[in-house]
Order: structure tokens, then sequence, then C-alpha cells
């Protein structure tokens, strides 16, 4: 389903460091691109929670050999960083996350020339925005979504102008049916998607079960529901939060390893995002097609 051979050469340039002032902690990130074309549009990719720049290999790759420039930074709550939940520094990452994600959209053209030169192989005009999990939260941001306080009024615009498609894997739903736990750690779980105009793929699990809210599946189906058109769904059937093992193979939170899942996840998003950015919309037609035809495994919408 991808749409380009997946045997094309790809290179990988990390660390390369982000001016963010005030951040406490360097923001560096790392750019996977193919080896070769032009034009190429961009996926700045917000990683989930502890995660890092080395995390996702297996998406990354996969979209930087469909043709795609893939930029990842390394947020204030990765592993790396020692924060944990009681950290007085936890309740603010949430917005500092998304201070990444400006910092690195703003700072675009030196990380690219930093890369390699690679400012002059890219589609400055076709830039979108993935995430996962918690990252997928972070990505909405940037796509229009804002988050709720305790009263129920929408907070900050946090939407960037460069950005024009996205896609937000295993995004968490609203918060009025947060755990005890979540609602005490993670008040800013409380999304509000009727701003999120820009156009995005939404992929959920049929099979991901939070801790952190009361609701089923269908809880992480709320970003597609709850706002705007255009927007496209993919629920795989038998995906769990990690849908396959997006973060990499083996890693200890993947409770349902598939490789063939995260392929259907990685070529999904690529899929997508080419005919958002009006580039190729036959993988992402064929992706319906094979939906239709394949017994239930994975089904497609879209409005």
């Amino acid at each position: 389903m991808s749409s380009s051979p997946l045997d094309r050469p790809i290179v990988a340039v990390k660390p390369i460091t982000v001016p963010a002032p005030g951040r406490g902690v360097g923001l560096q990130v790392k750019v996977t691109a193919p080896q070769s074309g032009r034009d190429l549009p961009v996926i700045v990719f917000s990683h989930g929670n502890a995660w890092s720049l080395d995390g996702y290999g297996p998406l990354a790759d996969r979209w930087a050999a469909a043709g795609f420039v893939v930029v990842q930074p390394t947020h204030l709550d990765s592993r790396r960083n020692g924060i944990g939940w009681e950290d007085p520094r936890f309740a603010t990452i949430w917005r500092v996350r998304i201070a990444d994600l400006h910092a690195v959209l703003d700072g675009l053209g030196d990380i690219l020339r930093q890369a390699g030169g690679l400012e002059a192989r890219v589609d400055r005009e076709r830039v979108a925005v993935v995430g996962h999990s918690w990252g997928a939260q972070t990505a909405g941001a940037i796509l229009g979504a804002r988050v709720l306080d305790a009263d129920g009024v929408p907070g900050e615009d946090f939407s960037h102008p460069a950005v024009s498609a996205g896609a937000l894997i295993a995004a968490t739903g609203t918060g009025d049916t947060l755990t005890p736990f979540a609602a005490q750690h993670l008040p800013f779980m409380r999304p509000d998607y009727s701003t999120m105009t820009t156009p995005a793929l939404v992929v959920a699990g049929g099979k991901d079960r939070s801790q952190l809210s009361t609701r089923g599946p269908e809880w992480f189906t709320d970003a597609y529901h709850l706002s705007p058109a255009p927007k496209g769904l993919l629920i795989i059937a038998e995906g769990e939060h990690t849908l396959g093992g997006v973060a990499g193979e083996m890693a200890a939170e993947t409770t349902d390893e598939d490789p063939a899942r995260v392929a259907l996840v990685a070529d999904a998003v690529s899929a997508y995002l080419l005919d958002a950015f009006k580039l190729d919309d036959a993988a992402w037609a064929a992706l319906g097609d094979a939906a239709a035809a394949g017994g239930g495994a994975w089904s497609v919408a879209g409005k």
C-alpha cells in the first residue's frame, strides 16, 4: 500500500539542536529522509509519553521510503530527561511539547540545512504534523484543537500556519470520563476538537482500552467525530494502543506486536497525506478499496 518502493535508500541525521530558549533542556531532533528526490513533503512527528527521537523507527523509516522528510523532536517527558509524574515541571510539559513543535516548524529551514542540505529538496508548502498517543494530542493542538479548562472554557489557539494536514494515531478523547489518576495527573487531557479544522487522519485501535478513561475503544475516535470536515478515520479492528508496535520492534509496552499492522498504520498515514497534499490520490483510494474487501480487519471512513 505504500506509494513508493520500500527499498528506497534513506538517510538519517541526529542530533540537530533547535533553539528553544527557557526550556531548561536542549531541544534535539532527528531527520530521516529519502537519499534522492526533490519537492519532498515534510512530517513533523510528536512521540508518545517517555519516548525520544530514537523511537518510532518503523514509522519514520517507512515514511521516508515513501518520499517524506521526517523530523522527530525529543520532548521534555522523554525517559532520558528523568521527569516523572511527581516532578513539578510535569504539569506544564504539555505546553512545552506544543512549543517544541512550534520551534521545529519555525526553525525548519535551519534544521533542513543542518541535515545535509535538505532545504533545497523540500516543499515547504506541504508540511504535516503527526503524533502517537500523547504526541497525538500535541499534534492535534497544532492542527487547531484546544484544551478545555476546569470550567470547560477553551484555552489558547496553538495552530501553526505552516501546517496544512496531519494525522493523529491513538489520540485521547474528551475529558469528561477521565479516571481519577488521569484527572489528577493529566488535567490537560481535555481536548476540544470542534476547532480542529485542518485536514487530518485519525487512526484508532478497535481494542484500545485506556486506563485513563472509563470509556472503551470508541474514546479514541472522538478526534474524528467531534472535529469539522475534512477528516479521515482508520479503525484497525484488532489494534491496541501501540497498534502493532509503532514505537519500535520489541518495545516493552507493545501488547499486540504485529509488523503488518505497523506497516498498515504507516502506509495509511502517508497515503492520506499524499492525497491531502494533492500529490497522489491513488494510494488512499486503494486503501479504502482494500478495507472494503478485507473482511473487517480495518475500516476507512471520511467526511
